[in-house]
């Protein structure tokens, strides 16, 4: 009897999975930013349009829902500094308020990303890739000389997730939203 494994299989998804995996993930940032940590898996197949069964073939745990959904949230705000176009203080302001949603999301996740806080891998892919994203977006801003020389994107990326933070009230997103607009009013240069 041979001691043969099957070899991993190097084809890409069907396009349905792959289809149905998108599904899950927009449908699980939904639920999860509403319902918070609490929000069944179930109501993530129910809004995504899919079985549970399916659900659970791409996402095992609910942990790697969360964690699928964290690091999709992460790969959009990278891409969004990137292809930011038009004004470089306009791309910095639109981008920092789209934080505010991707702190929403967290929010919602709590619980399970409290666990994922241990996992360094998660840690490691987060902050630095947010980080370069806003670093390239004040660059830019700076070039056009449209933002003062005197913050980091360690800094700046620091504020905005402490006006999420400490908002942990009904209407914490506008209030969020309003203080980095004040925020980055004191950060912007004007040419008058």
């Amino acid at each position: 009897m041979s001691d043969v494994s099957p070899k991993p299989s190097t084809r890409s998804p069907r396009a349905d999975a792959a289809r149905n995996r998108m599904r899950l993930l927009d449908a699980a940032k939904t639920v999860f930013s509403a319902g918070g940590p609490e929000a069944s898996l179930e109501a993530v197949a129910r809004t995504a349009q899919v079985g549970i069964g399916t659900l659970y073939r791409h996402f095992p745990t609910r942990e790697a829902l969360f964690e699928a959904v964290y690091r999709r949230e992460v790969d959009e705000l990278a891409a969004l500094a990137e292809a930011s176009v038009g004004a470089p203080a306009e791309a910095l302001r639109a981008w920092v308020k789209a934080n505010v949603e991707f702190v929403a999301t967290k929010k919602g996740m709590a619980a399970a990303l409290a666990l994922a806080a241990y996992n360094k891998d998660l840690s490691a892919y987060s902050f630095p890739r947010l980080t370069q994203a806003a670093g390239l977006l004040i660059g830019r801003a700076r070039q056009a000389g449209a933002l003062r020389t005197d913050i980091t994107p360690q800094e700046l990326m620091r504020a905005v997730l402490g006006f999420c933070v400490v908002n942990d009230q009904p209407g914490w997103r506008e209030t969020a939203l309003k203080l980095i607009d004040v925020f980055l009013d004191g950060l912007l240069l004007r040419g008058d």
